[in-house]
C-alpha cells in the first residue's frame, strides 16, 4: 500500500482523501489544515486518519510515501519543494507554481531525488476529453482550423488568484494536450467588473503552431455554468460539453467544400457547406479525479517520472498564464510565449 498525506482540506482536499482512500493500492494516513473545523469534519468521516494543524508533521512522517498538495496557489511551490526534499512523491493541484523558475526548480528537485512530481490537471483524465483527442489523432477531423472554449459560472469567487489563474489552467492544459505543444503567442483582455483587486473574467486568444487559433472565455460572473470546447476541422467538427446529460460529445459531419465550377460573378470558387449527421458516441462514465490519482500511483510504482501531467507540462501552463497576464496588463498586446 502507498501511504498518502493530504495537505489542505478545503475545496479539493477532501475529494483527494476520498479517492485515495477508495483506490486499492493506496491509503490516506494523515491530513493537515489550519482550520480545526475542517480537520474535525475529516476526522468524523475518516476516524483512522491522523490530523495535523501543521503540514510539517506530515513531511516529517517516515511512514508517508506521497504528499498531495491542495492548498492555496501561493503556497504550492514552497510546500511541494519541502515535500520533495523530504523524500515524498508529490501530486500538486494546479497551477504548479506562480513562476517558471519555481516550476523548473521543482522539476530539478524531483529529478535529483528520483521522485514523481505531477500536477492535478484533472481534465486530462476526463473520458470525453480523451475521446476528443482520439478523434483528432486519428485524422477524422482533418486539419484543425481553430478551437474555442467557455468555462463560466456565477462564482465561486476566490481571493488568492483571479479568474484567469483559477479557471484557464484547465483549458490551457487541455489544448496543450490536444495539440502536443504550448502556444507560441497570446493576447488577452480582462476585466474587474466587481471592482475588486482581481479580474473576474478574461477573453484569451492563443496561437498554436500551424496557425491554429484558440479562444478561451473564463468568468466568475456569468448566468450559466458552462464547460464546453469546440474543435473545428476541415473534415468534421466536434463539441465537448461536460454538463450534457445525454453525452459529453457531439461529432458533426460538417465541412466546407469549394466548387470546381468557375463563377464569373462570385469569383473563381464558391464555398458550399456540407452537412451530414450528428453522432453522439458512447463515453464510459468514470470519475476523472479517481482516474488521475490512480495514474499518479501507477507512475510511482513504475518509476515513470515523465507523464501526461508532469512538471514540464505544468510549467508550460504556468508559462502561458504569465504571458496572458502580461498581455492583460498591456491592454491586450500580443505576447510571445518564450
Amino acid at each position: 500500500m502507498i501511504s498518502v498525506g493530504v495537505i489542505g482540506c478545503g475545496h479539493w482536499g477532501p475529494n483527494h482523501i476520498r479517492t485515495f482512500s477508495q483506490l486499492p493500492s493506496s491509503e490516506v494516513v494523515a491530513c493537515s489544515d489550519l482550520d480545526d473545523d475542517r480537520l474535525n469534519a475529516i476526522k468524523n468521516l475518516f476516524p483512522d486518519i491522523k490530523v495535523f494543524s501543521n503540514y510539517v508533521d506530515i513531511l516529517n512522517s517516515d511512514n508517508i510515501d506521497v504528499v498531495c498538495v491542495a492548498t492555496p496557489t501561493a503556497s504550492h511551490y514552497e510546500i511541494s519543494k519541502q515535500a520533495l526534499e523530504s523524500g515524498k512523491h508529490v501530486l500538486c493541484e494546479k497551477p504548479l507554481a506562480l513562476t517558471v523558475e519555481q516550476c523548473e526548480d521543482l522539476k530539478a528537485i524531483s529529478e535529483r531525488n528520483k521522485k514523481v512530481l505531477m500536477v492535478g490537471h484533472v481534465f486530462l483524465f476526463n473520458e470525453g476529453i480523451l475521446q476528443v483527442k482520439k478523434y483528432m489523432s486519428s485524422g477524422e477531423l482533418g486539419s484543425i482550423y481553430y478551437a474555442h472554449s467557455e468555462r463560466t459560472n456565477l462564482g465561486p469567487f476566490r481571493y488568492d488568484v483571479n479568474a484567469l489563474w483559477d479557471l484557464a489552467p484547465h483549458d490551457i492544459s487541455i489544448f496543450n494536450y490536444f495539440f502536443d505543444n504550448c502556444p507560441v503567442s497570446v493576447s488577452a483582455r480582462g476585466q474587474k467588473c466587481l471592482k475588486t483587486s482581481l479580474e473576474d473574467l478574461a477573453f484569451v486568444t492563443l496561437e498554436y503552431p500551424n496557425e491554429i487559433l484558440v479562444n478561451i472565455h473564463v468568468s466568475w460572473l456569468d448566468p450559466r455554468k458552462v464547460r464546453q470546447i469546440t474543435i473545428v476541422g476541415d473534415k468534421k467538427m466536434i463539441v465537448w460539453d461536460d454538463l450534457d446529460n445525454m453525452g459529453p460529445i457531439r461529432l458533426y459531419d460538417k465541412h466546407v467544400e469549394r466548387t470546381k465550377v468557375f463563377y464569373e460573378t462570385y469569383g473563381e470558387f464558391q464555398l458550399l457547406s456540407k452537412e451530414g449527421s450528428v453522432m453522439i458516441p458512447k463515453i464510459a462514465i468514470k470519475e476523472p479525479l479517481k482516474a488521475q490519482n490512480q495514474y499518479f500511483l501507477d507512475c510511482i510504482e513504475n518509476n515513470q517520472f515523465e507523464n501526461i501531467s508532469d512538471a514540464q507540462k505544468g510549467g508550460d501552463v504556468v508559462k502561458t498564464l504569465l504571458a496572458i497576464s502580461k498581455s492583460i496588463q498591456n491592454g491586450g498586446a500580443p505576447i510571445e510565449v518564450s
